[in-house]
């Protein structure tokens, strides 16, 4: 009953330990990030507010890249890829190795594990 109490304590003494070092990593991520936070919010100025998101109506008013641009690039994407299309060819099956080896793999073990245990045992 001893070694029962002993391991029961050492089992606590472990999870308690465990635990505890996972709390102080905890704190300290999350002081880390606070102070993190703190510091950036330092660095941007406090009276200049931020540039506003460009909206969708403006994003549509100049496209990144030009109508006609756009179609030459897509159309030869998809030439390039109907060519690699045309060029693939099946792969040839291959029959499927027969049974017989598995089985006499499998029987040979058999023989080797009843030879061990007649061995062993002397029967």
């Amino acid at each position: 009953m001893s070694e029962f109490m002993e391991g029961l304590n050492l089992t606590v003494l472990g999870v308690t330990i465990v635990f505890m070092v996972l709390s102080v990593l905890a704190v300290v991520l999350y002081a880390v990030g606070w102070s993190e936070r703190r510091l950036v919010e330092k660095e941007a100025p406090s009276g200049a507010p931020a540039a506003p998101a460009p909206t969708a109506a403006a994003r549509e008013e100049k496209p990144a890249i030009p109508p006609r641009d756009l179609a030459v690039v897509t159309a030869a994407v998809l030439a390039y890829t109907a060519e690699k299309a045309a060029q693939l060819r099946p792969l040839p099956f291959r029959r499927k190795v027969s049974d017989a080896w598995r089985l006499y793999g499998v029987q040979s073990q058999m023989e080797e594990v009843e030879d061990f245990n007649y061995e062993i045992g002397k029967w």
